[in-house]
């Protein structure tokens, strides 16, 4: 049997990258599956084709700001609207800005606390009621491996997945009660498009200040650059890290909740020297 049968799960930040990767998964799984995001175009598009695949109403399109309380409050409502029920959350969305501490203005500080931070709490707590309505489940926040071990340039960035790691665990004490688990994922470099320099790198208005080209060469050397100090030699792949949501989202992982755990191809193991 598929091992999300019958649950009704939200993913944040789907409707490209590792998001959407964990919706294709999930819903390949059994789940009934609500696409959040605010790229409404890629998200609809998702969720039209896995409609197509599956040939039912398995997955739906829901615009969601997670950095908005009105946004969630409207997005969960939808859950039970379509399904009937919430049984998991996945706390997928998110952005990277890359500046030194000293360089970095308060706005785009905030701004990455917003999305990445807030955003986690909000969804949280908008979700963790209606999955103890539904008798208990799961929900996996994405944190970083940069919430382990420092990384320069990612002040912002690093401060809000440290902060994720410490609300999972105290969620995971106050929700487990309630039947409800929570985990955190922490994954290493990957290859997504959130990590594209033409996404990190943007200007005041939210404009990109480098073509997507120049951005997607530039990630193709980092990622090289990367895989010579990686253990497992590359940089991980979306599909990769949606697997483990998976897990963490399945009943494979019952007996686990309040961890944090290490996807990065073996980064913070040590160093090799060869």
């Amino acid at each position: 049997m598929p091992r999300l049968e019958g649950r009704t799960v939200l993913i944040t930040g789907a409707a490209r990258g590792q998001g959407e990767q964990e919706a294709r998964l999930f819903a390949a799984e059994g789940a009934r599956v609500v696409v959040a995001d605010v790229l409404d175009d890629l998200g609809e598009a998702l969720a039209k084709e896995l409609t197509q695949t599956f040939g039912d109403d398995r997955v739906r399109y829901q615009h969601l700001d997670v950095s908005s309380e009105d946004d969630w409050a409207e997005a969960v409502q939808a859950c039970t609207d379509a399904y009937g029920r919430l049984d998991g959350l996945v706390n997928n969305a998110g952005i990277l800005r890359l500046n030194e501490l000293v360089s970095t203005p308060l706005q785009e500080f905030l701004t990455v606390v917003r999305v990445n931070q807030v955003g986690c709490f909000l969804g949280m707590r908008a979700a963790a009621p209606l999955i103890e309505a539904a008798g208990g489940g799961t929900i996996v926040n994405t944190a970083s491996y940069t919430a382990q071990a420092g990384m320069a340039m990612l002040t912002s960035y690093a401060a809000t997945k440290g902060a994720i790691l410490s609300m999972t665990r105290v969620a995971a004490l106050e929700l487990a009660p309630k039947g409800i688990r929570v985990n955190a994922i922490c994954p290493g470099s990957v290859d997504t498009p959130m990590a594209n320099p033409a996404n990190v790198f943007v200007g005041d208005s939210g404009e990109p200040m480098m073509s997507a080209e120049d951005g997607a060469a530039i990630a193709a050397a980092t990622a090289e650059l990367y895989g010579r100090v990686i253990p497992l030699g590359r940089i991980g792949r979306a599909d990769e890290i949606a697997k483990l949501a998976l897990f963490l989202t399945s009943e494979d992982s019952s007996y686990i909740t309040g961890q944090p755990v290490i996807v990065d191809g073996g980064w913070l193991a040590g160093v090799s020297i060869d």
